[in-house]
């Protein structure tokens, strides 16, 4: 799966373990490293898993296109389809076997 950042930042901190765990602390950077290493080995989103331990999950309300898999409770990884347009299915959900390219938006306690 292609993936970019929302920010040059987010991309700087996600690319080096040193700064991951500066910003987020040990046992978060592992945590990132493992849900990054699906997401990056995952042709389409479809493949991401919806069970634990990534749980790949969609959101709701205003963040209804994005989704987030988890880290260390209660942080997620969210992001969201990097396609304009984003691939639809016939009923108007987001067809995930066809989104291939993501945006990783933040890590975040949304709870």
């Amino acid at each position: 799966m292609d993936i970019r950042f929302r920010t040059r930042r987010l991309a700087k901190t996600f690319n080096a373990f040193v700064d991951l765990e500066r910003f987020y602390g040990t046992q978060m950077a592992k945590a990132i490293i493992k849900r990054m290493a699906v997401l990056k080995n995952a042709p389409h989103l479809g493949l991401v898993p919806p069970t634990k331990p990534d749980r790949r999950h969609q959101l709701s309300g205003n963040k209804h296109e994005q989704f987030a898999v988890d880290l260390i409770h209660p942080h997620r990884l969210v992001f969201k389809p990097n396609h304009d347009p984003i691939p639809r299915k016939k009923d108007g959900g987001i067809d995930l076997e066809h989104v291939t390219a993501i945006m990783i938006l933040k890590v975040v306690d949304y709870h």
